[in-house]
């Protein structure tokens, strides 16, 4: 009677141990497909891919990256200015305004000091600094704060314009043309100076 009663529950029993088998594989799934994010700053192989929206802040020689560079690398969340190395990736909306010798960026020559552009409607830049779409240079000139360069730029962010004059080496935005050229005198490095106007 016993044996006939084991055997009866038995199927019961197979399904439950399924059951349980496939929650726990579907939660061990979960858990592989949702890896804990990187957060704050931490140290990496120089030969590491740098994630978006992190910029490398430190390098130094490494014994544990295989004889090469270690990078300490930085999550730009709450900053609005960094210092970087002159080889850290530069996220979008960012400007270089400073560029200096560096003793934190081991096998390259400078740092530089990055910005965040939020408020701000007129900008000065170094001449190697990336302009951010909407963005034009208004003016250039000889620059005492960026270090391995020549020249710095004014830029200005287009909102309520319908015309500007730009100088020459100047993106021209999509849905700007250039309207007139002169001789310039506030562009240095180039002789000439554009008007753009909105079409």
């Amino acid at each position: 009677m016993a044996v006939k009663t084991l055997r009866s529950h038995i199927p019961h029993l197979v399904t439950a141990m399924l059951l349980l088998l496939g929650m726990m594989t579907a939660a061990t799934t979960q858990a592989q497909a949702a890896p804990q994010r990187l957060a704050g700053s931490m140290t990496i192989c120089s030969y590491s891919p740098v994630p978006p929206g992190w910029v490398v802040t430190r390098s130094a020689p490494s014994g544990s990256c295989g004889g090469r560079y270690e990078y300490t690398i930085t999550e730009l969340t709450t900053e609005a200015s960094v210092v970087v190395c002159s080889f850290s990736p530069i996220p979008p909306g960012w400007v270089v305004t400073r560029s200096a010798p560096s003793n934190k960026c081991a096998g390259v020559a400078y740092e530089y000091t990055i910005i965040q552009l939020t408020t701000e409607a007129s900008v000065v830049v170094c001449s190697f600094s990336p302009i951010p779409p909407g963005w034009v240079v208004t003016r250039s000139a000889p620059s005492n704060k960026c270090a391995g360069v020549a020249y710095e730029y004014t830029i200005i962010q287009l909102t309520t314009q319908a015309s500007v004059v730009v100088c020459s080496f100047s993106p021209v935005p999509p849905g700007w043309v250039v309207t007139r050229s002169a001789p310039s005198n506030r562009c240095a490095g180039v002789a000439y100076e554009y008007t753009i106007t909105k079409a």
